[in-house]
């Protein structure tokens, strides 16, 4: 099973920005497509991004235009860049190959 470790989350005032990275284990990462989720407290897992193998992306509709995937397979890596965050982003954000395997998530905290 691939191991996915996250980092970059912290608390950002409103309108600031963050990027996450997700490092995974195994050669078999540009195979694989890759997602960023989040939860945030009493709400349930929801899909904000993801990357297919050859690079193309979806967006939940309430990140559009703010956050962007990128993946970088020389580094067996998967990016969130995060920008005009909002409150309402403010949740645990995790990983996953789409396949089983998920990170153990970063917080993320948009307070000012």
């Amino acid at each position: 099973q691939v191991q996915l470790v996250e980092s970059g989350g912290g608390l950002v005032p409103p309108g600031g920005s963050l990027r996450l990275s997700c490092a995974a284990s195994g050669s078999i990462f540009r195979f694989a497509a890759m997602g960023w989720y989040r939860q945030a407290p009493g709400k349930q897992r929801e899909l904000v991004a993801s990357i297919s193998t050859g690079g193309r992306t979806t967006y939940a509709d309430s990140v559009k235009g703010r956050f962007i995937i990128s993946r970088d397979n020389a580094k067996n890596t998967v990016y969130l860049q995060m920008n005009s965050l909002k409150p309402e982003d403010t949740a645990v954000y995790y990983c996953t190959d789409h396949s089983g395997s998920w990170g153990q998530g970063t917080q993320v905290t948009v307070s000012s």
